[in-house]
C-alpha cells in the first residue's frame, strides 16, 4: 500500500457525518488546550486537527481566528465544548478517585484522549468504544506522538448499533464492578429506541457504586434553531450541518428513566458550570444551546 492509499484509509472514519464531528471537538479542545484561562487540557487535540485532511486548515488557536471569540463556532461554540470537557474529565476522575470504580467505559470514545491525559488511580481500565474508522485514525495519531496511556486502555472497535455489550463483555468488562459510563455527544445522534437501549443496558451493567454521565437535547423541534449562530457559522465555515446528523424525534426521559430504576440523577445547563467555573457561555437569543443539558447519574450501593 503506498503511503497516500494508506492515509486515505486512515482518515475515512472521521471523512465526514458524525466522524467529522470528532474532530470539530478536537479543534475546540486544541482552542481550549492554548486559552490562557484554560479550563482543560488536550496536547494531542490539535495533532488530530492536523493529520485529517478535512480539518488541516482548522484553528487550533483562538489567534487564528480573525474575529476571535466574536466567531460564534470557534469563540461560543469552542468553548462550550472546552467547557464540556472540564465538566467531564471532573466527573469521571470523581468517579475513580472518590468513588472507588476502576472501569471506565467511552460510549462512542471518539477522538477523546482521557486515557493518556488524566491522571488515573493505579488498576483503572478504560474501555473506548466506537466505530472502527475512528479508533483506527485515533491509533494513527497517537501512536506517531509515541503516547501513552496512564491506564489500561482497551478499544473496542464496534458501531453502537451492532452487539456492544458481547464485544465490551468479551474484552474483559467485569460488571460485578462499579464503572463509570460517559456518553458525550453522543445521544442526540441517536433514534430514540437505541437512546431508550443504552440506557437500559447501562442500568443492567452497572453495579452499586457505578455513575453516568451523559448529555441529552431537551428541544421539541430542533428546527427552530435552524437560524442559530452557532449552527449557521458551524455549516459555513466547515461545512457541517449538525441538524441533519442530530436525531429528530422527541427525546425520552433518560433522566427520569435511570430515577425509575434506582439511580439518583442531576440535570444542569452547560451555562450552570459557566457560572461555577466563570468562565463559558451565557445564554443568547435564538441559542442552539438553550436546550442542551448535562446529567449525573449514581447508583447506589446495595
Amino acid at each position: 500500500m503506498t503511503d497516500t492509499a494508506h492515509r486515505s484509509t486512515s482518515t475515512e472514519g472521521v471523512a465526514g457525518g458524525v466522524g467529522l464531528t470528532a474532530l470539530l471537538v478536537a479543534a475546540a479542545r486544541a482552542i481550549e488546550t492554548h486559552r490562557h484561562d484554560s479550563l482543560a487540557q488536550d496536547i494531542y487535540a490539535e495533532h488530530f486537527v492536523r493529520t485529517a485532511p478535512a480539518s488541516a486548515s482548522w484553528p487550533v488557536h483562538i489567534g487564528q481566528v480573525p474575529d476571535g471569540d466574536a466567531n460564534p463556532l470557534w469563540g461560543r461554540f469552542a468553548r462550550y465544548f472546552g467547557l464540556r470537557t472540564r465538566v467531564l474529565d471532573d466527573f469521571l476522575l470523581q468517579s475513580v478517585h472518590a468513588g472507588g470504580a476502576r472501569q471506565v467505559v467511552l460510549l462512542g470514545a471518539g477522538l477523546d484522549a482521557r486515557a493518556f491525559r488524566l491522571d488515573w488511580p493505579p488498576g483503572c481500565v478504560i474501555f473506548e468504544i466506537d466505530q472502527e474508522g475512528v479508533l483506527a485514525f485515533k491509533h494513527e495519531v497517537l501512536d506517531g506522538l509515541s503516547a501513552t496511556a496512564k491506564a489500561t486502555r482497551v478499544p473496542i472497535p464496534i458501531d453502537l448499533r451492532a452487539d456492544w455489550v458481547g464485544a465490551l463483555t468479551d474484552a474483559g468488562f467485569d460488571a460485578a464492578a462499579p464503572t463509570a459510563w460517559l456518553a458525550e455527544g453522543l445521544l442526540f445522534y441517536l433514534p430514540i429506541t437505541a437512546e431508550t437501549y443504552l440506557i437500559d443496558t447501562v442500568d443492567r451493567l452497572s453495579a452499586g457504586g457505578s455513575a453516568l454521565a451523559f448529555e441529552v437535547k431537551l428541544e421539541k423541534n430542533l428546527l427552530d434553531y435552524r437560524d442559530s449562530p452557532l449552527y449557521v457559522s458551524t455549516k459555513d465555515q466547515i461545512g457541517i450541518d449538525l441538524l441533519t446528523l442530530f436525531d429528530g424525534e422527541p427525546r425520552p426521559d433518560s433522566a427520569g428513566d435511570l430515577r425509575s430504576k434506582g439511580w439518583s440523577a442531576s440535570v444542569h445547563t452547560p451555562f450552570d458550570f459557566t457560572h461555577r467555573h466563570g468562565r463559558g457561555p451565557l445564554p443568547e437569543q435564538n441559542d442552539a444551546l438553550e436546550g442542551n443539558r448535562w446529567v449525573f447519574a449514581n447508583k447506589p450501593r446495595p
